[in-house]
C-alpha cells in the first residue's frame, strides 16, 4: 500500500488535498464547497479521487454531517500545515499595512476592549489609517461558532472550558480547527463601593455568601464560574442582578450595597476606581487568562497575522512583565 501511495503522489493533484483540508475544517461537504466556490459534486469527486489515491474512506456520512476516519485525522495536521506554509511562501508581502483598506472584527467583553483598543486605535492610526475595526459584544464563553461561521475574525477573552477541549483534542491525536495565543494573565478581585459596611479589609467566606451580588454574566445566566468555585466547597452567594458588561457592574455598585467580581487590572480603567474597593476573594477561584482564538483557515493569511502580532505587542506593552 506504501508503494501504490508513493507511486499516485507523483501524479496527484494537490488542489483534492485543499479540498480535503476545508472538509475537515467544516466537517460538511456543502459548506466546504461554498468556501471553495465550487458545487458539492465537485467536493464529492475531488474527496472520490483522494480516496482512490491514499485508499482510505477518509470521511464517512452520519447524520446530517460526516465524520474523519483515524487516517483522516492522523493527515489532517500535516496537509494543514503544508497548505500554511506554501501560502506564506507565496504571498508573503500580500498585506501592506499602510495601503490596506481591511476591515476586522474582533470579539471581546468591555474588559478586555478597555485595555487592548486604545492601544490598537492609535496602532492603526500610524501603521494602517486605512484599516478599520469592528468590537462585537461577547456573549459566551465558547466563540467557536462566531469564529466557524466568519463572524469574527479573532475572539478575545477567558475561554478555560474551550483551550481545555482544544488540549485534550491534540493529545489524543485529533486536529482542532482553532489556534490561540496567551495574551496576558491576572486575577479577580470582590469589588463594592468605598462606603460599603464591608469595606476596607478584606471579608471572610461567610461575609461574601451572605451579601448581596450582582454578577457579570454574558449570557444573562445568574450563574457564574464563582459560583461553581462555591460549590465546589459546599457554599452559594445570592446573586440578585445580572448585567452583560464590567463597566456597568463598576457603576451599579458604586451606587449601591451589592458586591461585584471584576478583573483586578480592569477597575482602573472604569474612571470611578477611587470610588471602589477591591479586596481579595475570600476562595480559590481559577486564574484570569486572556487569550486570542481564531480559526486555522485564517492562521497563515497575512493580513490576519499582521492583525494578531499588533494584538500581542499591545498586550505585552500594556501588562509589561505580566504576560505568559
Amino acid at each position: 500500500m506504501i508503494e501504490a501511495i508513493q507511486t499516485n503522489f507523483r501524479t496527484l493533484d494537490l488542489n483534492l488535498l485543499r479540498v480535503f483540508d476545508e472538509v475537515m475544517a467544516e466537517k460538511s461537504l456543502t459548506k466546504a464547497a461554498r468556501n471553495l466556490s465550487i458545487t458539492q459534486p465537485a467536493v464529492s469527486n475531488a474527496l472520490r479521487r483522494l480516496r482512490e489515491t491514499l485508499g482510505d474512506d477518509l470521511v464517512r456520512r452520519e447524520g446530517h454531517g460526516i465524520t474523519p476516519t483515524p487516517f483522516a485525522l492522523a493527515l489532517w495536521p500535516n496537509v494543514r500545515q503544508a497548505l500554511d506554509q506554501l501560502q506564506s511562501a507565496l504571498v508573503p508581502q500580500q498585506f501592506v499595512p499602510h495601503e490596506a483598506r481591511n476591515s476586522f472584527v474582533l470579539a471581546m467583553a468591555d474588559a478586555t476592549a478597555a485595555e487592548l483598543m486604545g492601544g490598537l486605535g492609535q496602532a492603526l492610526e500610524h501603521q494602517a489609517p486605512k484599516v478599520s475595526i469592528r468590537v462585537l459584544p461577547l456573549t459566551t464563553r465558547d466563540p467557536r461558532n462566531l469564529l466557524h461561521d466568519g463572524i469574527a475574525d479573532i475572539a478575545l477573552g477567558y475561554f478555560p472550558a474551550v483551550l481545555a477541549d482544544l488540549t485534550a483534542k491534540a493529545q489524543s491525536g485529533e486536529a482542532v480547527a482553532f489556534e490561540h495565543h496567551r495574551l496576558y494573565d491576572g486575577e479577580y478581585v470582590c469589588v463594592m463601593r468605598r462606603g460599603h459596611p464591608l469595606a476596607q479589609k478584606n471579608i471572610n467566606l461567610d461575609e461574601f455568601c451572605h451579601a448581596r451580588h450582582l454578577l457579570v454574566s454574558f449570557s444573562g445566566r445568574p450563574y457564574g464560574f464563582i459560583d461553581e468555585a462555591l460549590a465546589s466547597i459546599g457554599k452559594q452567594r445570592r446573586v440578585v442582578m445580572t448585567v452583560n458588561q464590567f463597566f456597568t457592574a463598576g457603576r451599579v455598585v458604586v451606587n449601591s450595597d451589592l458586591l461585584t467580581v471584576l478583573p483586578k487590572h480592569f477597575v482602573p480603567t472604569t474612571g470611578i476606581a477611587k470610588e471602589l474597593f477591591m479586596c481579595e476573594l475570600p476562595f480559590k477561584v481559577p486564574s484570569l487568562h486572556v487569550d486570542a482564538l481564531w480559526h486555522r483557515r485564517q492562521h497563515a493569511q497575512s493580513d490576519h497575522l499582521w492583525l494578531r502580532e499588533l494584538l500581542i505587542n499591545i498586550a505585552q506593552e500594556v501588562f509589561k512583565g505580566e504576560r505568559v
